[in-house]
This record gives C-alpha cells, structure tokens and sequence, in this order.
C-alpha cells in the first residue's frame, strides 16, 4: 500500500459518514469549524463519572509501554511470567553447568561452562569460574540447557508461595 491509497480512506468508525459542517459567524459558507456526528458517535475516550478526567474532558496518564484497556484507562499490570532469566535470578549465587552450541563453528560446535551464576538478562547469562576468577558473558541464544547440583529456587507465576526442589 502507497501513500497515495490512503487519501481515499473514510473514518473507521463511520465508514460513510462525512462529517455536516456549520459555519460559524464570520467564516465564509461551508468552512469546517465545528463537526457534528451521528447520535451515539464515540468521538473520545469514555471515563468513569465524578473523575477529574472525565470531567475536564483529560485523558488520563499512563506510563509509556503500558497497556491501556478499550476505554482508554490503564491496563491492570500482569504478574511475570516463567522465563528462563527470571528462574535465574532466583539461583543467582549457585554453581550452574550451562550447555551451548555454536551452529557453523569448526572449532567449538559444543561447549559446556561451569561456574557461579552471577546475573541473567533476556539474552545473556554471566557467570564466574570460582577456580580462576574469569567471567563468562553467554548468549541465550546459544543455550542448549543448565544444571545445577543443588535444589533450585523457583516461584511459579501463578502460585502464592515460592516452590524449592
């Protein structure tokens, strides 16, 4: 789709309807100053009576990257979810053994690191050997999987209480 297609486009709520215009005193016939909608037509966001929003005529403010819910307020937040870097987290500290393969690599295709767990992003997993002190950055997109030789910390998002296996 060019540019050019979208000059043709109608309203998406009113896909027929071309808004009547009234001249206001002192513009010429037919100058569009104050549109007037179909009864019923939703022109903004609702809000619930009796707030300031509503009736200041505001819209309310939300924090980038939140969701917002069809009447234009804020989203209830989301519990975390399981990811791998979350159940890290929770094992920072513990001696973990992380298998990684490296696709079109001659010299290292399969590599294993053992060391102390030091922190997990959503693409990386930093880790130290405890003999040498050397820290490793791996990306989780060569992760293959990771032991660990002691239970494990783990809080399943849809549980109240943590869980230790």
């Amino acid at each position: 789709m060019t540019c050019n297609s979208f000059r043709n486009m109608q309203p998406y709520a009113y896909p027929n309807v071309v808004p009547k215009t009234t001249a206001a005193p002192g513009y010429p016939a037919g100058a569009v100053t104050s549109p007037s909608y179909p009864p019923g037509a939703v022109t903004s966001p609702s809000y619930p009576p009796g707030t300031a929003a509503a009736s200041q005529g505001v819209p309310p403010s939300i924090p980038s990257g939140m969701a917002i819910t069809p009447t234009g307020g804020p989203a209830p937040a989301l519990q975390e979810q399981s990811y791998i870097e979350n159940i890290l987290r929770l094992n920072l500290g513990k001696i973990a053994t992380v298998y990684m393969t490296f696709e079109g690599s001659n010299e290292w295709n399969s590599k294993v690191f053992r060391g102390r767990l030091e922190a997990a992003g959503r693409d990386h997993i930093i880790i130290s050997d405890p003999q040498t002190g050397r820290r490793y950055i791996l990306l989780m997109i060569f992760l293959n999987y990771i032991t660990f030789d002691e239970p494990l910390n783990y809080n399943y998002p849809y549980t109240q209480f943590p869980v230790s296996r």
